[in-house]
């Protein structure tokens, strides 16, 4: 393998990424560059950032602002396919991901960098999807996976052999849950929720109120779509991290947006987790809403079709290949005429669709009402019936022969 003189490093500031730094320069003898991605976790999270990455032992600490990129460009087309992982999930550490990786590859080519180095370990999904997304952006750069070379293997290590460095370091010796958090969503696992016998505590919930201590009385927003993207909430345009940022805020109050699932990382491994979507859970009923007035049968038929196998190229790290590109092309033709408005309400961790209209309509009260109409002769269904089940028809009477 030839020398690494530069890596630059995927740094979150957590406990991994601070032993990451030194354990680099000691065993590749490299400049480390730290990169951080400004997803929308939250400014506790970036709060000394810097100087925290300076004091590991790397050379420089760079922070992009990917929040409203990660929105319009990758949660909003994900939005549009409808992809949801194993029925539940709503992806929010899998549409991060690819953004996060692109910057970082852009960051490392920018500096002149020969290798890409990432925290995550050997058991999860994170991996595979940094490293997929390296492959489609730089295959020409090195990746170094410490979690796959190195030797610390408990938390309990990782803070010895900072303190045996005089590296400072703010995490403790216990850590019950491992959490990710962006604009999108939190997720939470560890703890308690290893065992599924057990039901989550309050410490599995980050963000939104228990929903039964949410407020009794509903509140509503109005959804403005277009195009399959959200413009504007409560007659306000806004642009899609704000319209997020806004929703998750209404979300929160009500405890909108919370699922426990048991899923299947793509390594083999199922693994627990209790994840928090609040606004993400109100924008999906909102375009899913609109769907319904617009897309015909078979139109909606495909767009879920789109939408599972979209979940899955997502939640695989396949961002950056053809056929994911392809279905998004496909989910965002389908949306050119998803326009409208919808009320949503929301009550104790329910977001329920109470109104919606569109100018691209399907819908006819003509057609639908169950009163006396002008506009559909009910004979002519008989025709249609007998050619649609033609064949049941001609199966019957070969058995009878």
């Amino acid at each position: 393998m030839s020398k690494i003189n530069k890596v630059v490093l995927a740094y979150s500031g957590g406990l991994d990424t601070s032993a990451i730094i030194p354990w680099l320069k000691e065993n590749y003898d490299c400049e480390v560059v730290a990169f951080v991605a400004d997803v929308g976790q939250g400014e506790e999270e970036l709060v000394g950032i810097e100087e925290k990455a300076i004091a590991s032992g790397a050379s420089v600490c760079y922070i992009a602002d990917l929040k409203e990129e990660m929105v319009k460009d990758y949660i909003y087309p994900s939005l549009k396919t409808g992809a949801i992982y194993e029925g539940k999930y709503l992806l929010g550490t899998s549409m991060a991901r690819p953004i996060i990786a692109k910057a970082q590859v852009e960051c490392a080519l920018e500096v002149g960098a020969d290798a890409l180095c990432h925290g995550c370990t050997g058991k999860g999904n994170d991996q595979v999807r940094f490293e997929g997304a390296f492959a489609a952006l730089a295959p020409q750069l090195t990746v170094i996976a410490p979690w796959r070379e190195w030797n610390l293997r408990s938390r309990e290590a990782l803070l010895d052999y900072l303190a045996e460095r005089n590296i400072p370091c703010t995490a403790s010796l216990e850590k019950i849950y491992s959490r990710d958090a962006n604009a999108w969503h939190v997720s939470t696992e560890g703890g308690v929720l290893e065992n599924t016998w057990n039901a989550p505590n309050e410490l599995c919930w980050v963000w939104t109120k228990d929903p039964q201590q949410a407020p009794d009385v509903a509140e509503t927003v109005s959804v403005l779509v277009e195009k399959g993207e959200v413009v504007a909430v409560d007659g306000e345009p806004m642009t899609p991290y704000n319209a997020l940022h806004y929703l998750n805020g209404k979300g929160i109050e009500h405890g909108i947006g919370r699922i426990d699932i048991v899923e299947n990382r793509l390594v083999g491994i199922k693994s627990r987790g209790c994840y928090e979507t609040p606004g993400g859970t109100i924008m999906m009923e909102a375009l899913r809403a609109v769907e319904q007035l617009v897309l015909d049968k078979e139109s909606f038929e495909f767009r879920q079709t789109i939408g599972l196998k979209a979940s899955h190229l997502i939640y695989d790290g396949r961002w950056f290949t053809p056929l994911c590109q392809s279905l998004l092309a496909a989910a965002n033709t389908l949306a050119q005429d998803v326009t409208g408005e919808v009320v949503i309400q929301l009550y104790k961790g329910q977001a329920t669709v109470t109104q919606k209209r569109s100018l691209n309509s399907l819908y006819s009260e003509e057609f639908a009402t169950f009163g006396e109409d002008d506009v559909y002769d009910h004979s002519h269904a008989g025709g249609f019936i007998r050619l649609y089940s033609l064949a049941s028809r001609i199966r019957a009477l070969n058995s009878q022969k």
